[in-house]
């Protein structure tokens, strides 16, 4: 370390802060707070510390800046605000800011509904979850729509709907969008709903099994029935979610397993005292310890608006947790406490998470030596320069010539990496060219990688040999080297002799530069399979894009041709009314409640679309009055 950095560090600012280390060439690398911002940084090159992470800062340390803070709970949202910004890498980071599903009742609401969100807003609403994958909240969301009966329709269906959905007819809605339901007995299964998902299944099976009782005391055997089924579907369901605590609250337990600079966070989620499930979160190349880890990833993970618990407890003490348990109950509305939990059945919940964190850690690493066999079977077969880890797949669209567009997806060490998804209008080829299309995609992709230094491993065409001869002339006139080159042909339908056989299909075939013939893969091969989800997420990728802007543009020039109706009216009667076919179909009065839009503008709107209804009826009037005339 040279001496003006020494003489810096050692005039650092007492007081609470952030601070931002940087390497030699001025990169921000790591972002910590501190209560004591001196005190914080100079212990990482204290004399004698053996921690791995010392001696690597001692070689790319090149600065430190700091932000000083009135307090530490300012400190923990600046430090949360700046590993967003700049994402420093050993810094741990949740990939693109990912929130878990949970499931959001408004209470104030006469007829609440269930709806599935990502984020975890304090207004009111009941929030309950998070659920670890789609799979729970769906099975969740069956046995409340099965047995609770709560509408599922929007607040605008339910509105403005003008008679009963299937749901009514097969019993699963009583249709408060139609029939006059009261309140009170809508609200019953509101908080029925609300004892099911806290996992109070006493209280709620108690009051069920009384409610069966009376119905069956006045003969309403089918109602009673109804109501059995119920007591037993959440029996079943409940069942299955294990007592964790004798005390029925709101938890989140950290769990950490640890290798070198690989780790993986584990959060328990626990609901009322019962386990519901749990997601873990990988992170690699971190250099720094634990404590400051955990404590980082606490801030980020509920600065990200995920539901707070009452309780978080950590596997380790972290410094200063008051500043996190303050920032917390100030998110919640109320006390939330932070502990890490030595001894009794909190420290064996926290084990419980450790265990599954070193479970999470172990599949992880199988899946990663596998993938990373497959893309090494991958170069071989292919004849690539070399090991494929950051892979790109290109595909063209358009519909009857228009709204030509492409797409680009990617996948880094096999999976797939959203974050490198770029989408192309194509700019200069006139109709439906695919090959000069695929020729400027190609070209615009790689003039930006030559000029970030960012180019992939192998590019992997959706298309023949036209589509390979245009991209490899793409990478011949930019004179790009180290890139490699295939197209993925899908398999095609073959004609049969005998059309009782059934269908016969080619297989899909590899088109490699410099090759005539394509290359097969085994159909059922892992090397395959990778090429051809990246082939067909491509395609998803570029037709979901054209699809869009065919829509707006349909919905554009629909509306274009009225005078009066600009973008903003557009937008509103689109945000109010649903659709183009909901404004199509929408009297004037309706129209006129579109906010911004007036009774003159309304006849307009209506006009125009009913136009053509207006002539075919003059004609059908005037050909009965020539009917109904002498002869």
């Amino acid at each position: 370390m040279d001496a003006a950095l020494e003489q810096k560090l050692a005039n650092l600012p007492l007081g609470p802060g952030v601070y931002l280390m940087k390497d030699r060439q001025g990169e921000i690398i790591y972002v910590g707070k501190a209560v004591g911002l001196r005190g914080r940084v100079r212990s990482y090159f204290t004399r004698g510390d053996e921690r791995a992470f010392v001696a690597l800062l001692d070689r790319l340390l090149g600065d430190v800046d700091t932000v000083i803070t009135s307090n530490e709970k300012e400190a923990l949202l600046l430090e949360n605000e700046l590993i967003k910004k700049h994402k420093p890498r050993f810094n741990v980071q949740l990939r693109d800011d990912k929130n878990f599903i949970c499931l959001r009742l408004d209470v104030s609401h006469p007829y609440p509904r269930l709806e599935v969100v990502r984020r975890f807003k304090n207004d009111g609403a009941r929030t309950f979850g998070p659920y670890s994958s789609a799979t729970s909240i769906r099975e969740t969301l069956r046995i409340i729509n099965r047995h609770f009966q709560l509408r599922t329709c929007s607040d605008h269906a339910l509105a403005n709907r003008k008679r009963p959905c299937l749901l009514y007819q097969i019993g699963r809605c009583p249709a408060p969008c139609v029939y006059p339901i009261a309140p009170e007995d809508y609200r019953r299964s509101v908080d029925e709903v609300i004892l099911f998902l806290e996992g109070k299944a006493d209280e709620l099976v108690e009051g069920l099994r009384a409610r069966m009782k009376e119905l069956s005391a006045e003969l309403r055997f089918e109602d009673a029935a109804r109501v059995r089924d119920q007591v037993i579907a959440i029996e079943r369901s409940l069942e299955r979610q294990k007592i964790a605590l004798s005390e029925p609250i709101d938890q989140d337990v950290l769990g950490l397993y640890r290798e070198a600079d690989r780790l993986l966070f584990y959060f328990l989620y626990v609901r009322q005292g019962r386990i519901t499930g749990g997601q873990g979160f990988p992170f690699s190349g971190q250099e720094f310890p634990d404590d400051e880890l955990i404590a980082s990833f606490v801030n980020l993970y509920y600065g990200n608006d995920n539901f707070v618990p009452e309780e978080v407890l950590l596997p380790l003490p972290i410094a200063e947790p008051e500043a996190i348990a303050e920032l917390l109950s100030e998110r919640k509305g109320r006390k939330v406490r932070v502990l890490a939990p030595k001894r009794g059945e909190k420290a064996a919940l926290v084990e419980m998470a450790r265990r599954n964190a070193e479970t999470a850690f172990g599949e992880r690493r199988r899946s990663k030596e596998e993938t990373s066999a497959i893309l090494e079977r991958l170069m071989d077969r292919l004849h690539l320069s070399k090991v494929p880890r950051r892979m790109e797949g290109f595909d063209v669209s358009h519909f009857q010539g228009s709204a030509l567009v492409a797409s680009l997806v990617a996948v880094t060490d096999g999976e797939i990496d959203k974050a490198r998804y770029r989408r192309f209008k194509i700019k200069g080829v006139a109709g439906n060219d695919d090959f000069a299309s695929m020729h400027e995609v190609i070209s615009r992709r790689l003039r930006r990688g030559l000029a970030e230094g960012d180019l992939p491993d192998l590019i992997v065409i959706d298309g023949g040999k036209g589509q390979l001869a245009s991209a490899h002339a793409a990478l011949r006139d930019l004179k790009v080297a180290g890139v490699d080159l295939v197209a993925l042909a899908k398999s095609r339908d073959l004609e049969v002799p005998d059309p009782d056989a059934g269908r016969a299909k080619s297989p899909e075939r590899v088109f490699l530069v410099n090759h005539k013939e394509p290359l097969v893969l085994p159909q059922t091969s892992p090397e395959l399979f990778m090429l051809t989800r990246l082939r067909d997420e491509a395609h998803r990728f570029a037709i979901t894009f054209q699809q869009k802007l065919s829509r707006r543009r349909h919905l554009q020039s629909a509306l274009d041709e009225i005078a009066g109706v600009g973008e903003g009216r557009r937008k509103a009667l689109l945000r109010h009314l649903g659709s183009l076919k909901r404004v199509r179909e929408a009297s004037i009065e309706e129209l006129s409640e579109v906010p911004g839009l007036g009774p003159a503008v309304a006849e307009r709107i209506h006009a125009h679309f009913h136009a053509a209804e207006a002539s075919q009826d003059a004609v059908r009037e005037a050909s009965l009055e020539d009917a109904e005339g002498p002869a």
